[in-house]
């Protein structure tokens, strides 16, 4: 089999268009739709790869994001790939086609911006674009305006005989979409996208599907899927497969919250290796950490509520009722609800639950089916929850995009070292 076969089969996009047995043409609208962090640029990236091996020449517009952890992207993807495929970078497959990045800081975004741009490119090194992926557009301002922009991209699109991609965030509160249109937040903008993908997570992997297929107005609800690697949007070979790939720290984010003690050791460790940083928090409760600071609104809150009589059966004791402790509670749903992983400094008690607020986090990560490890300060190791019991393991560390970083107030040194260490053993 050829490089070029091989990668055609095991490119979900090939596999998606020959089901539909359409693609996208020139000037066509293709959406990868997900929620945070479920790997919608790295799905961009594996693409554009896919491209590139073919000869095409992609232009990579970055809205919002930093161009270093763009292309951290490509870096990591590739080497993935050479590793799949059991190569050196010798003998690795020529991507032939040529790659061109252009970053926007905010969603100022003008397509008669990016053609200026690549009439400067064409003159100067003879690049047109086959591709262009457009990751960050911000689909919230008023339809009319975002409308507008959508079609002025695909314009361009058309005129360079190029077909176009974005990105799309959506969000567990939208709920389901009116018949026969996409979910939000592309819901108003059906008509405009040809092709719409997406991605549902499903533990280690994640599925990929065909909801809108080109030259057919039907929207489906429940498509066939393609099972993917989380980490690097490549086609799973076996049920449960782990990617291999060590994730660069520029493409990792921290969810955490802000205050003293781990949380603080969190997000030091995450500022020294460059790893993104939200925290969560509200009003009226004093952070120590304000990087990538999130002040989470009432109705934002509500979204994380738990029922006393859940928390106590989960927990297996009784927390304080107060107002202050209940938002704290409910801003912890945040830090776990799209992370992959979630790390936890404290004490691992003798009903499997884990010591304070902080012991809610661990739970929620059980419940939500997230890989979860906490450093127990007294017995000085780390464990991992696997089948219902704690298991200790020598090597915890960081491998997915978007991790929890928590746990007590009351951080000792060995608690703090092992915060330490399991960055340096992740991106060092």
């Amino acid at each position: 089999m050829s490089q070029q076969d091989q990668t055609i089969s095991q490119s979900p996009l090939d596999r998606l268009e020959a089901s539909s047995g359409s693609k996208l043409g020139p000037g066509e609208l293709g959406v990868v739709l997900a929620r945070a962090g479920v790997g919608k640029t790295a799905c961009l990236v594996q693409f554009a790869l896919d491209a590139q091996e073919r000869g095409l020449n992609v232009f990579h517009v970055s809205v919002g994001d930093d161009l270093e952890r763009v292309q951290s992207w490509y870096k990591t993807l590739f080497e993935d790939r050479l590793i799949d495929a059991r190569l050196n970078e010798r003998e690795a497959p020529a991507l032939t086609g040529k790659r061109i990045f252009h970053t926007f800081p905010n969603n100022n975004i003008r397509a008669e911006k990016l053609d200026a741009a690549l009439e400067v490119y064409s003159q100067h090194t003879q690049f047109s674009p086959d591709v262009i992926i457009v990751d960050g557009f911000d689909w919230t301002e008023s339809t009319v305006r975002a409308a507008s922009k959508i079609g002025a991209l695909k314009a361009l699109a058309a005129r360079h005989s190029a077909t176009l991609w974005m990105t799309a965030q959506t969000h567990r509160e939208s709920g389901s979409p009116p018949a026969g249109l996409l979910h939000a937040p592309c819901t108003a903008y059906s008509e405009l996208i040809e092709m719409a993908l997406g991605l549902i997570p499903n533990g280690e992997q994640v599925g990929i599907g065909l909801f809108k297929a080109p030259n057919s107005p039907e929207v489906l609800t429940d498509p066939a899927l393609v099972v993917l690697q989380r980490d690097t949007m490549r086609i799973a070979s076996a049920m449960g497969e782990k990617s291999h790939v060590k994730l660069p720290s520029k493409v990792c984010t921290l969810l955490s919250g802000g205050a003293g003690g781990a949380e603080e050791a969190f997000g030091k460790c995450a500022e020294q290796y460059g790893v993104q940083e939200i925290n969560y928090s509200f009003a009226g409760r004093p952070v120590v950490r304000d990087r990538g600071l999130v002040l989470l609104n009432a109705a934002q809150l509500a979204q994380g509520k738990v029922g006393d009589r859940y928390l106590q059966e989960h927990m297996q004791r009784n927390f304080p009722k107060t107002p202050l402790f209940q938002k704290v509670l409910q801003s912890i749903w945040h830090e776990v609800n799209t992370a992959n992983q979630v790390f936890v400094v404290g004490l691992i008690l003798e009903n499997g639950t884990v010591k304070g607020g902080t012991g809610w986090a661990a739970e929620l990560a059980k419940h939500l089916k997230k890989s979860l490890h906490v450093f127990d300060q007294e017995r000085r190791a780390w464990f991992t929850w696997s089948d219902d019991a704690w298991v200790e393991e020598s090597d915890a560390r960081i491998r997915a995009r978007r991790f929890t970083g928590t746990g007590t107030r009351d951080l000792s040194q060995q608690g703090r070292e092992a915060i330490e260490a399991l960055f340096e053993r992740s991106f060092a």
